[in-house]
């Protein structure tokens, strides 16, 4: 087996960021507009110049203020310029052509990668699914019927995701408690996190058609760590009978970087049995029939400063093409720049719980340092690491995010 390239770029060989990760984002340096970059180690490779010295076909995407162009250009585009981006930075006789342009990630600022078309979010932890139903329906059966045979979803709001960094402002809505007679309107009392992944949709498809498991990879272009705050009390006072709408349309977190797929290639797992096997649309008809797979990463939740949960991703029930599959059954159309979310991530352990509300039992068993749900002031970041192609792990865009009072 031939030894993995790994980059001259000073400090980033055997990094968390070496050439088997170049993660996507969007930069700008002071007084200058945004535009396309990739991570190497502690760097931005700005792209523009080096594209159009080469006279690379698509050096134009790289001009853009979001990533959608590039995504637009679809699948073999996408692993065309990869490949060309591990050939610059493992090449020692391409140094003098790309080092003027790596730039310390401390000189830059980094914004929302994505123009985000469709936001939806999906429920797709047993663990979690199943904790929620024990909190809020103690006498019945945690899972709801349709559960374990589609991966439940509901349509999130667009316009309010934003990039890892910006404040989070506390929302204000109707809340009733159960010991109350009547609701009242006010700041959320139980302010809330769901540790998540999100997938970017790159390739779109026509309206009508639908998109089978095995086409995940000619749609989707990457991976965003993604935070979607929930206010509980909200959430639980409106969501009978058509599900969240203000309770979770406040915010929404992703991060400043996209993984690509193809850095994910190491971090396939096998997914946990699904029981009862779902129907024929959800279930790989490929010639290897494997069936869809799961992913290996590794998620930290950190409150303050401290690490209060490590869930993990494998123990997810329902993978991100399955996901896909069934957002476009009914010939809904994908478009460039769409984002879905796993739903909250969690494992069958307490301390791998990726929500606030099942870490404290629903409010009645406090975690940490006595904490239930968020308080103003609090900042919480989401990590995620996952096996890298080259051996070793490849870091996911990190998530972080403070809470500012009601206003």
């Amino acid at each position: 087996m031939s030894t993995p390239p790994t980059s001259w770029v000073e400090g980033a060989a055997g990094s968390l960021f070496d050439v088997d990760n170049l993660p996507w984002g969007v930069f700008s340096l002071p007084g200058e507009e945004p535009r396309v970059g990739v991570r190497i180690g502690d760097r931005v490779l700005d792209l523009a110049p080096v594209a159009a010295a080469e006279m690379l076909d698509v050096h134009h995407v790289f001009q853009e203020t979001s990533l959608n162009a590039l995504m637009a250009e679809g699948r073999a585009v996408r692993e065309s310029v990869r490949r060309w981006l591990t050939g610059l930075l493992t090449d020692e006789t391409e140094r003098d052509l790309v080092e003027p342009h790596l730039v310390p990630l401390t000189d830059v600022t980094m914004h929302l990668p994505v123009e985000v078309a469709d936001y939806v979010d999906f429920y797709a932890s047993l663990e979690h699914a199943s904790n929620v139903g024990r909190i809020f329906r103690p006498d019945q059966e945690p899972l709801l019927p349709n559960w374990r045979h589609l991966p439940v979803g509901y349509h999130g709001r667009s316009g309010t995701v934003v990039a890892s960094g910006t404040r989070v402002v506390r929302p204000c809505g109707q809340r009733k408690a159960p010991t109350e007679d009547a609701p009242s309107y006010g700041p959320s009392r139980r302010l809330d996190i769901e540790a998540e992944l999100g997938f970017v949709v790159g390739s779109p498809s026509a309206m009508g058609d639908r998109v089978g498991v095995d086409a995940f990879a000619d749609h989707v272009f990457g991976v965003v760590g993604l935070n979607d705050w929930s206010a509980r009390d909200i959430q639980a006072w409106e969501y009978v009978p058509l599900g969240p709408f203000l309770g979770k349309s406040f915010a929404t977190s992703i991060s400043q970087w996209v993984t690509p797929v193809e850095a994910l290639d190491a971090a396939w797992v096998d997914l946990p049995v699904q029981d009862p096997r779902p129907l024929d649309y959800l279930v790989s008809t490929g010639s290897t029939g494997e069936g869809p797979k799961g992913l290996d990463i590794d998620v930290e939740i950190e409150l303050n400063g401290e690490v209060v949960s490590r869930p993990p991703y494998r123990t997810m029930y329902w993978s991100p093409a399955q996901m896909l599959a069934h957002t476009t059954v009914n010939g809904a159309s994908l478009r460039t720049g769409d984002l879905y979310g796993s739903g909250t991530i969690s494992g069958p352990a307490p301390d791998q719980r990726g929500s606030f509300l099942e870490l404290s039992w629903g409010g009645t068993e406090p975690f940490g340092d006595g904490r239930t749900f968020l308080e103003d002031g609090d900042v919480v970041t989401l990590r995620y690491t996952a096996p890298g192609t080259g051996g070793g792990r490849i870091a996911l865009g990190e998530v972080t995010g403070q809470i500012e009072p009601a206003r």
